[in-house]
Formats: C-alpha cells, sequence, structure tokens
C-alpha cells in the first residue's frame, strides 16, 4: 500500500513559529529563522525587522510598519472603535479575540487610515500577524470596505499590507462574505480610475489572497513572502506529490506572472512614492 510521508515544512514547524513571534519580544537575542544568526532585537528592529545576514524579512508590527512607510505624524486612523463580537457563540472566540488584543496591542486585525508618502496624500491598511494571524473576520472586512468607500469620495489611491492565514473560522459564512464585499468596494474605486497598490508580505493566503490581496493595480511582495490559496503542506498531502523548490515564494510567482515585482522592505517607501508619481499623483 502507498503511504505518503508528510514533508518537513519548515513554515508550519513550531521552531520557525517561535523565532517568528520572539522577533517582536523584548528579548534581547533572537536567532533568524534562516540563517540561524543571533540577532540583538533592537538593532533588528532599527533594520526594519530585517536580517543583516541574510535579509531574511521578520513579520512586522503594525504599528512599526506604518511608522517607516508614512511621513513622520501624517497617519490618521480610521474606524478604530469598530471590534469583533461572537456573533456565531463560537466556544472561547471571546477569550481567543481578548488574547489577540493583548498579543498584539490592537483591537482587530487591520489598522486602517490616510497618510501621506514623500508628500502625497494616500489611504493605507495594514494588516497585523499578531491578531489571529491578521485573519479575515467581519470587522476587517467592514473596515477595508470604508477605507476604499472613504478613498472614492476623496479620489484617493490605494495602498495595502497584507498578510493573513485567510477568512475567520469563528466567523464561519460571514468572514468568507467579506471576500465579495471588499472586491465590490475595490471595483467601484477602480472604475472610477484610482489606484490601488498592495503590498503582499509573509504570508499571505486564503480568502485574503483569493480577494482584495491579488486585485490591486499593482501588485509587490517582499522577499520571500508565502502567497498562495492553500498552504503547501496541504497541497502536498492533496495531490501525493513535493511540490517544486520554493513553490508559492514571492520569485516563484514573480516569474509566473502573478506579482509585478519584489520590493526589499527599507526600498519600499521610495518605490510607492515614486509609482504614485508615475501614476499622475502629487
Amino acid at each position: 500500500m502507498f503511504k505518503f510521508k508528510k514533508p518537513k515544512n519548515i513554515l508550519e514547524g513550531s521552531q520557525f513559529a517561535k523565532a517568528i513571534k520572539k522577533g517582536m519580544t523584548d528579548d534581547i537575542i533572537v536567532e533568524c529563522p534562516t540563517c540561524k544568526k543571533k540577532l540583538e532585537t533592537g538593532e533588528l528592529i532599527s533594520r526594519l525587522n530585517v536580517c543583516m545576514y541574510c535579509g531574511h524579512h521578520f513579520r512586522q508590527n503594525t504599528r512599526l510598519r506604518l511608522d517607516f512607510i508614512c511621513d513622520k505624524g501624517s497617519f490618521v486612523e480610521m474606524d478604530a472603535d469598530i471590534v469583533s463580537e461572537n456573533v456565531l457563540n463560537f466556544p472561547d472566540y471571546e477569550k481567543k479575540l481578548n488574547n489577540a488584543k493583548l498579543s498584539s496591542a490592537e483591537t482587530e486585525a487591520v489598522v486602517c487610515g490616510s497618510c501621506t508618502i514623500n508628500g502625497i496624500k494616500i489611504a493605507i491598511f495594514v494588516m497585523d500577524p499578531f491578531f489571529m494571524m491578521g485573519s479575515m473576520g467581519i470587522v476587517v472586512g467592514e473596515k477595508i470596505t470604508r477605507l476604499f468607500e472613504y478613498a472614492l469620495k476623496e479620489e484617493l489611491p490605494v495602498l495595502g499590507f497584507t498578510i493573513s492565514g485567510g477568512a475567520r473560522m469563528q466567523e464561519g459564512i460571514l468572514s468568507l462574505m467579506q471576500m465579495a464585499k471588499i472586491s465590490g468596494a475595490v471595483k467601484y474605486h477602480s472604475d472610477a480610475g484610482n489606484l490601488y497598490i498592495c503590498v503582499l508580505t509573509d504570508p499571505t493566503t486564503g480568502g485574503v489572497t483569493a480577494s482584495f490581496a491579488m486585485e490591486a493595480d499593482i501588485i509587490l511582495a517582499e522577499p520571500q513572502a508565502l502567497i498562495g490559496f492553500a498552504g503547501p503542506r496541504v497541497i502536498e498531502q492533496t495531490i501525493r506529490k513535493r511540490l517544486p523548490e520554493n513553490f508559492q515564494r514571492a520569485h516563484f510567482l514573480l516569474e509566473k506572472g502573478f506579482i509585478d515585482n519584489i520590493v526589499e522592505r527599507k526600498n519600499q517607501k521610495d518605490y510607492i512614492s515614486k509609482a504614485l508619481k508615475l501614476c499622475g499623483y502629487k
């Protein structure tokens, strides 16, 4: 009888998860999950959470990302008071939400608002990896939809940073509905001639990939970001075959034409502002 042995996958291993989580804690020294070098936390944060030895991009805290991408003091948050509720009475969901708020210091898995980038005003949303892995629930969908509606009214471009494990299972079909709702708002925004730029970070998967993450006019990604619908382990278990090396990684998707470019974190602000200027925004 044919037996398929589950391949080892560093993305889903406990050591990788622990290393990533430590990247945003108060630990003095952390280990890079790629090159295994020991890194001092303060220096790592000063380098935008990018390993100085191998260039590995650690998952980024939402506020730190806003600090380096927005002009100083320009960010104005929107809809911060909207929070998730246990609408389906899912067991222990309230506890998970409280834990997510404590671990991320955010009220939801996305932060939305407006800012300027090198003097150009934009609408911006940033998903948070430390709030239930950026899972998309009712509130995430509502906040992003409202942001696109605001950008449509004000004739602003939209910049998004995605990181997500997909739709939030604790909200069932109501979370899946957000895919269509956000996509509709993106379409109205686009039909009016407005620009949408999306930066895919590690990982961007599930319903987020299947909707607004891949609907942008310009789709960028951070180096080695995992981007796909189902995860590599799920695919390998389903088709009973090994996947190509670096399958679903940013460079693989760039070769296949799914994304437009890969931009290192330190270069993103200048790259995005140049793209905005080329599209006529001042």
